[in-house]
This record gives C-alpha cells, structure tokens and sequence, in this order.
C-alpha cells in the first residue's frame, strides 16, 4: 500500500459527513484494538496491526457494518513518516552509496512480475487484459485504481486483488519471523515512551510532521502524508539537529489504524465476490514472496547486504505496511523504506506510460496532482 492515501484524498469529505461516521469508526477501531491485544498476547511481531487487520476484515467478509478511520488514517501515516524519516542518521549517507545495484534489480524485478503475474492472469485467472495488467503490480495500490476508473476498468476486482496481495503479505512475513525465526517483540518499544520524549524533540517531530505534509501538498508530491513529513524529519535527522523517534504508544496507534483500514478494503463485498479476486491475490502475493527470497538470496551472497533486509525490500506489501515491519524486526529501516519507495514510485510512473501505450489516452482524466 502505500500511496493509498492519495487516492482517499481525492475523494473530498464534509466536516458534517465525518462527524456522522466517527462514532462507528471509533467503534470499529475499539473491535481492531481487541485483535491487536489478543495478538500481542500471543507475541506477535506487529501485533496490533495483524490483529486489527485480521477482525476487521473477516467482519466485513461476514456482513458487518464497518467504518474505516479516514482522515485519522493520514494523521497517522504522518507519524510514520516522521519515524522513517529518523531512521536516516549522518552515518546513513556512506553506506546509501552502496545501495544503486539493490535498486537496479528491484526495477527489474518489479517490471518481470508485473509482465508474468499480467500473463498468468489473464490466461488462467479469467480477468480481461486490461485489469490483468493493472492487478499485477506489487505495489501502487491506489494508482492502480484511479487509472482502472479512468479507462472503466472492473475497480472492484482490482481493488480486492491488491487488497488480498497486501493482507497476506503483511500477514506472513510476521508470521515467518515468529515460527521460523523464533522471533519474539521485546517487552519494551525501540522507539521509546511518550513519557521520555521532551518537550523540544515532541515539538520538533510535530514540526516535521505538519510542515512535511503541508509542504508537500503544497508540491504536490505523491503520497504526501507520508514522503512530506518523513523527508523533513530525514533532512533534520542527517543534519544531527534531532535523534528523536516517535514514541511506542504513538507508532502501536499507527500499527493499529493502517491494518483497520486495510480490513476495512473488504466491506460491503458479498462473499461470492471475493472468492475469484482473492484467489488470484494470493497466487500472486505468493509468487512474488517466493521471487523475492530468491531475489534477496542472490543478491546477498554478491553484495553481503543484510539477507532479510532484501527479502522485506523485495516484498509485494504497502509501503507503510513493510516498513512498520522492518522496524519491529529491528532490520534496517531506512534501506526498506528507500526500496520500497522507489518501488512504488517507478510503478506509478510506468504504468501510467504502459497504459497510454497499450490502451490509448483514457476516458477521463487522470490527475495524479
């Protein structure tokens, strides 16, 4: 996922109407809490998110009325992107030069799965292809769905693929750690508590926060609530002005409103629409998890590059998704979260070439603003 929100940004909501929908928006983040608790007293890794993704969406697949945190979404993608950006310490800048080969490969990596995963769907999975195509991409979530409507594509079938492609993504890579790995989170956050963090440094996180994503909506810069305030925090961090993180409690909130609103993809689907889209989803999902460990293989024994911090930098999940998890793994978040950027950002761009290319200039208009 992870441009996402700036397909809900393009959706504009009345004050009015969001007063009328929090009361059961904060009832369904109450529910996504009770998974994310019960998770976490499993030991987890990513507890509150798997949780909450994992109530909310078989609520919704079984017909309960769900409602998805909207705007406090954005709210918290801007304190992920501020932890991201702190991630990026001076030191970061001398071994970033060694990361060019990593994303030469990631982009031939993404455009061969796109053209195999296109292929195999539209040959075995029944799509016609035009939403082939455009449901093959791992990654670009929203993108995908606003060229789908500019050339009256099936959205729904596209939405609900690349929604299973990121739930089961997100699900497994946690769930590996913790069987195979024995991976199990420490009793107390990396990022610290709120009761430890300053006044100064919680004045200088918000500041990166709203002047990040102000700026770049201002700019127009995609995904701004989470590339704005996490490149100000990563200029105030390299600068050696800040080392402060956004605290525990904050980023647990964060875990728990993106896996609720991933869930919450699945509402107002009848079931018997879901079982083709999520099929191929997860055909997909899985196929391109099993090229990225060959992936991460290869380029580990000729780079020496931390083995799991490619295979996450490889992995067909959202962008806020995968470095939630690289950071609760405690691997290199900044190395995952520049891949994945990249990632998402060549997949916006070609597509949008691909399209023109294949199937003409769109209906409508298509502003990617």
């Amino acid at each position: 996922m992870s441009a996402y929100e700036e397909a809900e940004d393009r959706q504009p909501e009345s004050t009015q109407g969001w007063r009328r929908k929090l009361p059961r928006a904060l009832a369904t983040l109450a529910f996504a809490a009770l998974g994310g608790f019960l998770f976490s007293l499993a030991k987890m890794p990513l507890a509150w998110m798997i949780g909450a993704m994992l109530f909310t969406a078989v609520a919704a697949i079984a017909g309960v009325k769900l409602e998805p945190p909207g705007r406090f979404r954005a709210v918290m993608i801007t304190v992920l992107g501020v932890m991201l950006g702190s991630a990026f310490k001076p030191e970061i800048l001398e071994r970033a030069a060694g990361w060019g080969i990593t994303i030469l490969v990631l982009l031939a990596f993404v455009a061969l799965i796109t053209v195999v995963l296109a292929w195999g769907f539209e040959r075995f999975g029944g799509l016609g292809r035009r939403e082939a195509i455009l449901s093959a991409t791992p990654g670009g979530f929203g993108e995908m769905v606003l060229i789908a409507e500019a050339y009256g594509g099936d959205v729904r079938s596209i939405s609900l693929i690349h929604a299973t492609r990121v739930m089961f993504t997100v699900m497994v890579i946690p769930i590996y750690f913790r069987v195979f790995e024995g991976y199990v989170p420490p009793s107390t956050s990396p990022m610290g508590s709120i009761g430890g963090l300053s006044g100064i440094d919680g004045s200088v996180l918000t500041a990166c926060a709203v002047v990040g994503y102000f700026g770049a909506k201002q700019l127009k810069i995609p995904a701004a609530a989470l590339l704005g305030p996490m490149l100000i925090s990563a200029a105030v961090h390299l600068a050696g002005l800040s080392e402060a993180k956004p605290p525990g409690e904050i980023v647990n909130l964060a875990q728990l409103v993106i896996g609720t609103n991933v869930g919450c993809r699945f509402v107002g689907v009848e079931r018997r629409q879901l079982i083709n889209p999520i099929g191929i989803g997860v055909i997909g999902a899985a196929l391109t998890l099993a090229a990225a460990i060959g992936a991460a293989a290869i380029l580990h024994s000729l780079t020496g590059l931390e083995y799991h911090a490619l295979w996450i930098a490889f992995a067909p999940g959202g962008l806020a998704e995968m470095t939630l998890i690289s950071l609760a793994m405690g691997i290199d978040t900044a190395f995952v979260s520049t891949h994945h950027i990249v990632r998402i950002l060549f997949i916006v761009v070609s597509m949008s070439v691909v399209s023109r290319w294949l199937f003409g200039p769109p209906p409508k208009d298509m502003d990617y603003r």
